[in-house]
């Protein structure tokens, strides 16, 4: 069984959540881990799980405009450097067969309703190209959006993060596991 983490990031903060979701992942499955620019446009039969990835940026996934204020306060320290999952998204098609997705988001720490969820667009953008959910939409916090350090996960966002990929991961393998022969 193969799992694709596709992510986008600006300040490194998602591509580390990315990273240790895929190690918790590999717990039990095979696992690229691609950032957004080198995602491949077709999920075809070959992944069994796909996984993605964002900052959220004003209550949602990240737009041009926002990448590029980003892009500013970034400087050298840039991740991605091209479009985001929200453009990607609009891109992307799944083989006919249902392919499981899940996805995840950075924000900063405080009330979701405040700061909204880029996980939870998106859900509604992998939904719309034919994936099925394989498990609720996942915040990781960062730090706040003043001083001069934007690339502080919260102190055990990463072990959680791991663990929700390990979880996937398990769930997964049961599934395909459980599936009758053809």
């Amino acid at each position: 069984m193969r799992a694709l983490v596709t992510y986008e990031s600006m300040f490194g903060n998602t591509r580390s959540i990315a990273e240790v979701v895929a190690e918790g992942l590999r717990r039990h499955l095979e696992v690229s881990l691609v950032e957004v620019a080198d995602a491949p446009p077709l999920i075809g039969d070959g992944i069994d799980l796909l996984v993605v990835g964002g900052p959220t940026h004003a209550h949602g996934m990240t737009t041009p405009e926002s990448r590029a204020n980003s892009a500013t306060r970034a400087g050298d320290q840039l991740v991605s450097r091209g479009s985001g999952i929200r453009e990607w998204l609009e891109a992307v098609s799944a083989s006919p067969r249902k392919v499981p997705a899940d996805a995840f988001d950075t924000r900063i720490k405080g009330p979701g309703i405040l700061w909204g969820s880029a996980a939870k667009a998106a859900e509604k953008q992998l939904r719309g190209a034919g994936f099925t959910m394989a498990a609720s939409p996942q915040s990781f916090l960062v730090g706040g959006p003043t001083g001069p350090v934007f690339d502080r996960v919260i102190d055990g966002e990463l072990d959680r993060a791991r663990r929700w990929g390990a979880e996937l991961g398990s769930t997964a393998a049961e599934a395909t596991v459980d599936l009758p022969a053809v």
